[in-house]
């Protein structure tokens, strides 16, 4: 069996996950800043349960997490980039900390993490990297900007890894929910900007204010069922580079594919027509 390391291990999609690979007979480094969370969530999992103490922006404490997993269970072979953090305003109403702060968790916690983790992985010639993105790293929609930007980040550099790391035997993937009813939209997880303008309050950003608060603890997706399905992904030695969970994932993402065709359709000559004059003009 496999030894998962997962962040944000106590709660929300991080907590299922966890659930799921004990079920399914692996062990699980959970990883979470406060680590008696963890033991409380699974007091059953035993001795294949390695709870520690993990804030992903501090990367002394990362370093001791993966090593600690290491001493434990001897190797590493999935890694989970699942803690992260919102923010909700519009692009402008949002501050330089604001920003860096979100930043800090979903991007820079990622690579912090992953960079640690790595050399375990790579030393053993196998694994699999799941980073879990959301709708919003596909799809960007108003009232979303920075935190979209920070998945879209995680997405860029997924896309990177998974070519870097194939030639070493190391999977990417990249988990794209849709709207699940775990607590992303409480204030412990979702941060509201400090600052509000005006001239956004009556429109989709100020709108998507008050959608946040009515969807919440309401939404589509079931987390129970996220958690296995991701493990079986990973499982089946199949794991797709994009991995979207939800129905309204699914259609978001068909809607934005059809968009951008439909644009580089409209806009194809133009974009053909900037090339040199000596270079061959691709067939359609």
């Amino acid at each position: 069996m496999a030894v998962w390391f997962v962040t944000g291990a106590s709660r929300g999609l991080g907590a299922e996950i966890t659930r799921a690979a004990l079920a399914s007979g692996h062990s699980v480094v959970a990883a979470a800043r406060d680590p008696r969370t963890v033991r409380a969530a699974f007091p059953d999992a035993g001795d294949r349960l390695l709870p520690v103490a993990l804030d992903v922006t501090d990367g002394a404490q990362v370093q001791a997490a993966v090593e600690a997993g290491v001493e434990a269970f001897g190797r590493i072979d999935v890694l989970v980039n699942n803690a992260g953090r919102g923010l909700l305003g519009a692009v402008e109403e949002a501050s330089d900390a604001e920003v860096r702060a979100v930043y800090d968790t979903n991007v820079f916690g990622v690579l912090t993490v992953t960079r640690a983790v790595l050399p375990v992985l790579r030393a053993q010639r196998s694994g699999h990297i799941v980073n879990l993105s959301s709708v919003g790293g596909f799809v960007s929609s108003a009232g979303w900007g920075v935190y979209a930007s920070t998945k879209f980040a995680v997405e860029g550099l997924s896309e990177a890894m998974a070519l870097e790391l194939a030639p070493v035997g190391i999977g990417v993937t990249v988990v794209e929910p849709g709207y699940f009813r775990t607590d992303f939209l409480d204030s412990s997880s979702l941060h509201r900007v400090a600052t509000v303008i005006e001239d956004y309050a009556e429109g989709p950003a100020g709108a998507m204010r008050t959608t946040a608060e009515q969807v919440n603890h309401g939404q589509l997706g079931d987390p129970v069922k996220a958690g296995p399905a991701i493990v079986s992904a990973i499982d089946s030695g199949r794991a797709p580079l994009r991995l979207q969970l939800g129905s309204d994932c699914v259609a978001s993402v068909e809607a934005k594919l059809g968009a951008v065709r439909s644009e580089l359709d409209a806009w194809r000559e133009v974009a053909v027509s900037t090339d040199h004059d000596d270079v061959a003009t691709p067939a359609r």
